[in-house]
């Protein structure tokens, strides 16, 4: 699939809770496959990072994440950051730097325009070690978010020391969020600690105006989700952005 120039990117909006206007995407990686048509990363990045062809993989999208965001730039949509999922391989590995810096370069990307988000678990095993690439990474004016909260090994003195700039809720807490106390009161414990830690929030899978509206209430910063947008090539979500 990457020889044969078969994987593509598409573009899940990211909304202010308050205003419901566009504020950054979330790039997401899908298969072209001849055969089979889109297929799903869950088919096959397991595979990739079994292999060690998520590292190309996830340079390529590190690049495509940058050449759009410095499009849109350019079309005239003011910045619209754009935050790409770091696998764990990714991650740990030592070119990591390298590649960030080469894909800003050579899109001539702001480096604000560019989002890495990180899970909880990736962290974990070596903690000073994932300090210190996270720092090198918010050094170079890229900002740092914790996906999935809440489902990992969370680990509040980790979240004190860490330099992130959002938590994102894992939609798990957001699906029952209206009919489940025990899932708005995670919620509200999330967004509370994020907020006293000066992090914004964003919150993953809204599929409704019920749980939108509960999301304000409880001062959500950010949603994202089915509600909105399901995931877009970027000529649709140009349109999403001017409608």
């Amino acid at each position: 699939a990457l020889e044969q120039q078969e994987f593509r990117i598409v573009f899940q909006p990211i909304v202010n809770t308050i205003t419901r206007k566009l504020s950054s995407a979330e790039a997401l990686l899908r298969w072209q496959d001849p055969e089979r048509g889109m297929v799903p990363p869950a088919h096959f990045i397991t595979v990739a990072e079994e292999s060690g062809l998520i590292i190309p993989i996830g340079n390529w999208v590190l690049q495509q994440a940058c050449l759009q965001a410095r499009a849109w730039y350019d079309q005239g949509l003011g910045a619209i950051p754009i935050a790409v999922n770091l696998s764990a391989r990714q991650f740990q590995d030592p070119s990591l730097d390298a590649s960030i810096a080469s894909a800003l370069q050579q899109a001539q990307c702001p480096s604000e325009l560019l989002q890495l988000e990180i899970t909880e678990s990736m962290v974990i095993h070596d903690a000073e070690q994932a300090l210190q690439t996270m720092q090198r990474i918010v050094a170079t004016g890229v900002q740092l978010s914790i996906d999935d909260f809440g489902t990992g090994y969370s680990s509040l003195s980790y979240l004190k020391r860490f330099p992130v700039k959002k938590l994102k809720i894992d939609r798990s807490f957001v699906n029952e969020l209206e009919t489940d106390a025990n899932d708005r009161a995670i919620v509200d414990a999330i967004l509370t600690l994020a907020h006293k830690l000066g992090l914004r929030t964003v919150a993953e899978g809204v599929e409704t105006l019920g749980q939108l509206t509960l999301l304000q209430q409880l001062g959500c910063d950010e949603c994202q989700g089915y509600y909105f947008s399901k995931p877009v090539p970027a000529p649709e979500f140009l349109a999403l952005d001017r409608s």
